[in-house]
């Protein structure tokens, strides 16, 4: 579903992510961690087509986001670690505005969003303008706005960041969910218990370089997920 293929980002003279490769298939959640600046967002960003990228290819179901950008944009959802939605509009108004540029069917845009508002406990509160939101709610309010369109693969930035404890348990058992159902999802996170815990496979980024990559099975086998990252990462 995702192959991001010998991939390298600079910012003028300093190489932000070098040369990297992952696969993602279909079913899978991916976890990619890493310290604070170590690449993750920078490759995130790339993935979903807001970064230009010096090398490399990176594909979604065989689409190249380079060649075909729009094509990729319409299979995958994208949740940033600190989503900006437009406060202007209520809730449910920028969930259909999502919905619009998906060509989502109204009857099934209202099941879906009925179903995710009611699940994440913000249904009451989307004729309410989204300025008025607490920042959890808007976080809540961003998923939704990714799910809404069934999209084949999720990008995800730190999406646990905001959620209350009950609102991460239902996004963690979604996640499962849809992904039992054939989507892929891609995302970073500083929890590496709840990556341990959530992920099929796990990739460790270090300095723009892939340090540590495999199935959760193969990379715990030293340990904790924790333990091994710290092993991995701990001189620097």
């Amino acid at each position: 579903m995702l192959k991001i293929i010998n991939l390298t980002k600079r910012y003028g003279d300093k190489i932000a992510v070098d040369n990297i490769s992952i696969e993602v298939k279909p079913g899978e959640i991916f976890g990619f961690v890493g310290h604070n600046g170590a690449g993750k967002t920078t490759t995130i960003k790339c993935i979903v087509g807001i970064l230009a990228f010096e090398e490399g290819n990176i594909s979604i179901d065989g689409a190249s986001i380079k060649d075909e950008p729009i094509k990729c944009k319409e299979m995958m959802a994208y949740i940033p670690d600190n989503p900006d939605i437009y406060e202007n509009l209520t809730g449910i108004q920028y969930l259909n505005f999502v919905s619009d540029i998906y060509n989502v069917e109204k009857n099934l845009r209202r099941n879906l969003i009925d179903k995710y508002s009611k699940e994440f406990e913000i249904y009451e509160n989307l004729d309410n303008v989204i300025s008025s939101y607490s920042h959890g709610m808007k976080q809540k309010l961003a998923v939704i706005s990714a799910l809404v369109h069934s999209p084949k693969l999720l990008v995800l930035d730190e999406p646990f960041v905001g959620l209350d404890p009950k609102a991460q348990f239902k996004l963690k058992e979604i996640m499962e969910n849809l992904c039992n159902e054939g989507m892929s999802i891609f995302f970073s996170s500083h929890v590496l218990a709840v990556v341990e815990k959530l992920c099929t496979k796990i990739a460790i980024i270090n300095k723009g370089k892939i340090v540590r990559i495999g199935s959760v099975e193969d990379i715990t086998k030293e340990g904790s997920l924790e333990d091994v990252f710290m092993a991995t990462l701990g001189d620097e």
